[in-house]
């Protein structure tokens, strides 16, 4: 099956065609990856390190062209996927210096002529399945490290964003990474799923990380937990952002615009909720249906907020997210909901609406525990609203629906802050920030829907791509039996000074 990857701002432009991969193919390259990652693992960790770092320089290099690749592909504008290249490179340029930090310990045994040492080694081979709204970035925080501990990788891209991978892994591959080291397989899920369980039975396969829906989470989790693996699960949101009395209002407004309708409001650090203080209820809202009424939305190349959704599918899901609207909700945010067109047309719309996936900017008031729209990720450009009139309340509000992955308080009072920090279940807490933004060295991840406890970024993705191995080296020349052969010092318990 031929699959088309089309400009979603100009569907009549065909961007890439890719013969989709079946399960065997999978299979096959998995079979390449893992039967390569001996010798990878056996070059030393400093030079997997150099080979990261030129890398990064190549992706610097073609920092422009791979952004407007990403602009063209899935519809991001540009400042942004020039900010997520960036973030590639920034990944690099941090773990590039890893190949020499990959430490162990020298620990001191409890008997004599015996020392204790730990080692990182790789996990083997992993199956890394990514999400087309980061094309670029995300992937980036799972390949980097896995090829520097020494893993080999099949990367299986979104259909979508087939492009950028393409163009993403000629680049690592250029930079050093031997082409059976880093395989990539485009293919559809059902595939995926197919040629993921037969790679797993065949031994194939140490790890699985996946970055998408919280359903299909669940179903990898399924899937590696038979074969006694824990995958690297980053997931779905509903991101909510407290709004106290004493909040900047333009900063929150600033926030709310940039975390609920960036990138169309497909990422998985979006906006779910607005949860406002009754205080400030009214302004609040009333200013941020402003701004979202006077942004610009439409051709991706142009000063817009955001560009089209990433494919009909993404807009199609979003139509259907506007029928959980219920009648005690009200409306804000546009000329219209559903898809921008020439007959719904936005105010202000920049270039041709009918020409690619637009949709209209949606805020939601009135949003409530019980709503579909409490519970549901949205994945588009809507964003709720709710109020609350106590800290514990909106604490209670922002956990809620189960997810656990971004989250932001706007107030300068440090003990709301540190009680909110210690109450919400998210793995990551922004202070007058926007709940999206992520920083190359600082753990990314979530809890509950949002996933099983796992992060990337930083030194602390490495744990997901490493093994710690435990050695004892006893050199007494007889066998000391830990725990037995106990070394008891002698001592006067029943001392006691003259007072």
């Amino acid at each position: 099956m031929t699959f088309s990857s089309v400009n979603p701002a100009q569907i009549d432009d065909v961007v890439a065609q890719f013969d989709l991969a079946s399960p065997a193919d999978f299979v096959e390259s998995a079979r390449i990856a893992h039967e390569a990652q001996p010798g990878w693992a056996r070059v030393p960790a400093p030079a997997r390190g150099r080979v990261i770092a030129q890398v990064g320089r190549l992706i610097e290099a073609n920092k422009e062209a791979l952004a407007a690749l990403v602009t063209r592909e899935i519809g991001k504008v540009y400042p942004e996927a020039l900010g997520e290249v960036q973030e590639v490179i920034d990944t690099c340029d941090f773990f590039l210096g890893e190949g020499r930090r990959l430490y162990g310990q020298t620990i001191p045994s409890e008997m004599p002529d015996k020392q204790l040492f730990t080692f990182r080694n790789p996990i083997g081979t992993a199956a890394i399945i990514t999400a087309a709204n980061f094309p670029a970035a995300v992937p980036s925080w799972y390949l980097i490290p896995a090829l520097l501990t020494g893993n080999s990788v099949v990367w299986k891209p979104a259909e979508h964003a087939g492009a950028v991978a393409t163009a993403l892994a000629a680049l690592i591959h250029a930079g050093g990474v031997p082409t059976d080291v880093l395989q990539v397989v485009v293919a559809d899920g059902e595939s995926t799923a197919a040629g993921l369980e037969t790679a797993l039975a065949a031994g194939y396969i140490q790890k699985v990380g996946f970055t998408g829906s919280t359903a299909v989470g669940r179903e990898i989790g399924a899937t590696t937990g038979r074969h006694l693996q824990s995958p690297c699960l980053e997931l779905g949101g509903k991101n909510p952002m407290v709004v106290m009395p004493d909040a900047d209002i333009d900063l929150v407004v600033e926030g709310a615009l940039f975390a609920g309708f960036g990138t169309a409001g497909q990422r998985c650090t979006s906006l779910g909720t607005m949860w406002i203080h009754d205080d400030i209820y009214d302004e609040v809202l009333s200013r941020f249906v402003a701004a979202v009424e006077q942004a610009a939305v439409g051709d991706p190349t142009g000063e817009v907020l955001y560009g089209p959704m990433i494919a009909e599918k993404y807009l199609t899901d979003h139509l259907g997210h506007l029928e959980l609207v219920q009648p005690h909700h009200t409306v804000h945010g546009s000329t219209g909901t559903g898809r921008i067109t020439a007959s719904n047309p936005r105010a202000g719309f920049v270039g041709d609406p009918d020409a690619g996936w637009f949709a209209h900017p949606v805020i939601v008031e009135g949003i409530k525990p019980g709503d579909a729209l409490y519970d549901t990720e949205t994945f588009g450009p809507l964003v709720g609203v709710g109020r609350f009139s106590t800290l514990d309340e909106a604490i209670a509000l922002s956990n809620g629906h189960g997810y656990g992955l971004s989250s932001a308080i706007y107030t300068s009072d440090p003990k709301s802050i540190w009680r909110f920090r210690a109450g919400v279940s998210a793995g990551m807490l922004s202070v007058n920030n926007s709940t999206s933004g992520a920083e190359a060295h600082l753990p990314f991840g979530g809890n509950g829907k949002s996933g099983n406890g796992s992060r990337q970024s930083g030194i602390w993705v490495l744990d997901q791509f490493t093994r710690w191995q435990a050695m004892n080296w006893d050199y007494s020349g007889k066998l000391q039996k830990a725990q037995m052969d106990v070394i008891d010092l002698p001592h006067n318990p029943d001392f006691r000074i003259n007072g």
